[in-house]
């Protein structure tokens, strides 16, 4: 057996690590969610038919290309592995790739939320994503 070993640390480090995701919401969409527990997202989402999420270095590029008229904005996270099989990882802006969700998201999938302002026209996200 390997306990005490590197490896075993890595074994115990690696299962409690997560890849986050992460999903932005104007404040409306968000409230709406809150009070249903469930949602195919914002309309770009619908029409897509997927909801969108971003990776942490992607995101507030997201806000700034398609939130800039956004005041208050809505930013939750969800363990990647938790929505599979249903999500996805397609080539989108830049080539990137990007996670999409093909069900609803649930209220149950969501790790933790954080209000993003606006201050001097640009979103205040915490320090963690710089």
């Amino acid at each position: 057996m390997f306990f005490g070993t590197k490896l075993d640390l890595f074994i115990k480090v690696r299962h409690l690590a997560r890849m986050l995701i992460f999903k932005l919401f104007r404040k409306d969409e968000w409230l709406q969610f809150e009070a249903s527990g469930r949602t195919d997202g914002a309309p770009i989402d619908v029409v897509d038919g997927f909801i969108h999420f971003s990776k942490a270095n992607q995101v507030q590029e997201t806000a700034a290309k398609h939130f800039k008229d956004v005041n208050e904005l809505v930013l939750v996270s969800c363990d990647a592995d938790n929505l599979k099989p249903d999500l996805k990882w397609e080539i989108s802006r830049g080539g990137q790739l990007f996670p999409h969700l093909y069900r609803q998201l649930m209220f149950q999938d969501i790790i933790s939320k954080v209000d993003i302002p606006k201050i001097n026209g640009i979103h205040k996200f915490p320090d963690t994503f710089k």
